[in-house]
């Protein structure tokens, strides 16, 4: 059973109360309203005492600000021309959702629509594409003209209402309200009003946030609002910061309110309760007893979204503990639950290490999102470059390069995409690697748009008053108003695949420029100004290199430098990189391609949809091994071929098969690797004298991650 390690600012009795509370079953946690409400006014935290905000280090642009170039903005338009931006035309939990006035959803959260809808505003503002713009308004209209009377927001009557689905959906509100002032007219208001309705809701019994008998939502279902409740508190805090109007004391309370009724993150991420849950375990073999009382900490999105929530409670809070909370929370996660692609190993629960474990894409684009915003809450670098390793690797992988198709599951050694004989993971289908409309459950396809445009809005932020910095490194321009006048900045350059980022500034004043040095920079790296060139001399806490660039224009080429490095994985594998890209050992393929499926058709598989009801360019796509994969390498023979640096046209797409500009090879042989889960899966490599080679050696070669649907990133070394 889980408890609590601290409740701060309490007497030792309600001390006692609040953990033999929290200590109840958590999908029961519910069960007991009454008296955790009424211990809401002792056991929360004081607001800022003053009324504000803790600061963000670094302060986002609005939406809008910035604009993809490059291998980027191929990557944008490939996502308007393919899924994300066709879901609006035909895709029955977008199209046809509750939230227009349909009769389509995936489960009674009625979250369809809302995850579309907050990564359709970012990728229409982000390339200024009408057809996308014209999406969102169309959405944005309906769901605004439709507000109830007493403030709510969504289709849902009263025994009906849970806040869950209006968190993404207020995310993409917010940001719609910034890049188009129209909009916001719209949405500042509305967004006030259902915030004086969510207070009332609050303060009776928790309503719309626990279980309430006779409510639609069933009790276990209400804790994905309450363990994703950071998310609410973006908004209120968006709204706080910019739109106060006469709500700050309700904002306050709000954010007070739901952070007690809510799962806390800071009490899960304690030493005490972490590992006293067996946490730094592979789940799969730990009692179900424990792990399925703990669900809601332990799924992956939930994780992914979770990582960024007590630098989110710590603004109102003011409890700088939370600092350390937090690399605690991103550090345990990476350690026993990462993937060498940087996302999380978790299918939809929690695993270990093992190589053949899933993670799912939306787990991938939450997780980006939390870490770009810790490295702008907390300004730690690590979490820049984790956010950056996950874009650069897991992202791309996860679709098919066209954006049409998606994974619901991806694998760190994954040598097929096809339909397993047997499901290797925790509750997900034998499909769910494969590529297509919706293999498996529907959530990946409306929420995975949010990934790359997200990422981007992040990319580029201010430094105090007259400061700007690029703290997501990757080919764009961004424009700022600072105190002394207008700057826009373009960034041209093949990064992650070239080392090399060329910049023309213009600006109408002095101001201070600031480039992020990943962690992974060699010493060797510099900035050059005209004829001068400069060594970096990062902050030790940010990454961040200072440049005091004068009025008018200005040219510099920032030479970062990378080597290959290898990362230790379990039984004596290692993983490949080189710069902020993750090398994989290349399986061939080829594919094959059918109608998509429905995911609820129990004979899924043998079924499609009708072809009135998709787009020809959805298709469902298997990916079939056409070479070896059974190799172990020697790391000492790890060489790269390819341009260090400098510019070059690159491929497009991209992360299409051969598409990446370099690649590496090294020397191995073949060993005899045991199939897992009845044949389905490579399961562990062999370790100690049975690792021995079972031919000779020969050249292989290791290719971008992020190119590759078919490929082993885990691999053993030769002894």
């Amino acid at each position: 059973m889980y408890f609590s390690s601290s409740a701060p600012d309490l007497p030792s009795l309600f001390t006692a109360i609040l953990y033999a509370i929290r200590g109840v079953k958590m999908k029961f946690s519910h069960s007991l309203p009454a008296l955790a409400a009424g211990l809401a006014a002792i056991t929360s935290p004081a607001a800022a005492n003053d009324g504000t905000l803790v600061p963000l280090v670094f302060s986002p642009l609005p939406l809008g600000s910035i604009a993809p170039t490059g291998w980027l903005k191929s990557q944008f338009h490939l996502m308007a021309d393919g899924l994300a931006g066709h879901q609006h035309d035909f895709y029955n939990y977008v199209a046809h959702s509750t939230w227009l006035g349909g009769g389509k959803e995936y489960s009674d959260l009625n979250e369809g629509l809302p995850y579309w809808f907050n990564g359709l505003v970012y990728l229409a503002y982000s390339i200024d594409d009408e057809r996308l713009k014209e999406q969102v308004h169309s959405a944005a209209g309906y769901i605004l003209d439709h507000q109830w009377d007493d403030g709510w927001i969504g289709p849902e009557n009263k025994t009906a209402r849970n806040f869950w689905a209006r968190m993404p959906l207020f995310l993409g509100m917010t940001g719609l309200a910034e890049a188009n002032q129209t909009w916001g007219e719209k949405i500042v208001p509305a967004l006030w009003k259902f915030n004086g309705l969510m207070n009332t809701m609050l303060k009776d019994n928790y309503t719309g946030y626990w279980y309430q008998a006779g409510d639609v939502v069933t009790g276990g279902d209400t804790d994905w609002g309450r363990v994703r409740h950071q998310d609410m508190l973006i908004t209120l805090q968006w709204l706080y910061e910019h739109h106060r109007g006469d709500q700050g004391e309700v904002l306050l309370e709000n954010m007070k309110m739901l952070h007690d009724g809510g799962l806390r993150w800071e009490d899960w991420y304690d030493q005490a309760a972490y590992f006293g849950q067996g946490m730094d375990k592979d789940l799969n073999t730990l009692d179900s007893n424990l792990t399925d009382e703990n669900y809601a900490y332990e799924h992956g999105v939930n994780v992914g979204q979770g990582l960024k929530a007590v630098a989110v409670v710590r603004r109102f809070t003011r409890n700088d503990s939370l600092v350390q909370t937090a690399m605690d929370g991103v550090n345990w996660t990476f350690t026993y639950h990462g993937s060498p692609s940087g996302t999380i190993l978790a299918d939809e629960r929690l695993v270990g290490l093992a190589p053949y474990s899933g993670s799912e894409f939306c787990t991938a684009v939450e997780t980006t999102y939390s870490l770009a915003y810790l490295y702008q809450a907390l300004g730690t670098n690590y979490y820049a470059d984790r956010a950056e390793r996950i874009a650069f690797n897991a992202i791309p992988s996860l679709a098919t390069p066209d954006w049409w198709g998606r994974q619901y599951m991806e694998q760190p050694n994954q040598p097929y995409a096809t339909n397993l004989s047997t499901s290797p993971f925790y509750n997900t289908n034998s499909w769910g690697v494969t590529y297509g409309l919706e293999p498996n459950y529907p959530c990946c396809t409306v929420n995975h748009p949010q990934g790359y445009p997200k990422f981007l809005a992040n990319s580029y932020v201010r430094m105090g008053d007259n400061g700007m910095a690029h703290a997501l490194l990757s080919p764009g321009t961004a424009t700022a108003v600072l105190s002394g006048g207008k700057v826009t900045v373009e960034c041209d350059t093949a990064y992650p695949f070239l080392d090399t980022l060329n910049y023309t500034v213009e600006a109408e004043a002095a101001f201070d420029f600031y480039l992020r040095v990943p962690a992974w920079a060699t010493s060797s790296a510099s900035i050059k100004i005209g004829s001068n060139s400069n060594a970096l001399s990062p902050d030790t806490e940010t990454g961040m290199h200072k440049l005091s660039l004068s009025k008018g224009t200005t040219t510099l080429t920032y030479a970062l430098q990378s080597s290959l490095r290898t990362e230790a994985r379990e039984n004596n594998t290692i993983s490949v990189y080189k710069g902020a890209l993750l090398y994989a050992l290349e399986v061939t393929n080829y594919n094959t391609s059918t109608p998509p499926k429905p995911y609820t058709n129990p004979s899924f598989g043998t079924e499609y949809y009708n072809a009135s009801y998709y787009p020809p360019q959805s298709r469902d796509w298997q990916y079939h091994s056409t070479s070896k994969w059974n190799y172990a390498i020697d790391p000492t023979t790890l060489v790269y071929h390819g341009p260090e640096t400098g510019s070059m046209k690159l491929n497009d797409p991209v992360f299409e098969a051969g598409g990446p500009p370099g690649y590496v090879t090294a020397m191995g042989c073949e060993v005899e690797w045991p199939m897992a889960f009845n044949g389905s899966v490579p399961g562990y490599p062999p370790v100690g004298a049975e690792r021995k080679c079972v031919g000779e050696k020969v050249e292989v070669r290791l290719v971008a991650y992020g190119s590759a649907r078919t490929r082993m990133a885990e691999l053993p070394v030769l002894i």
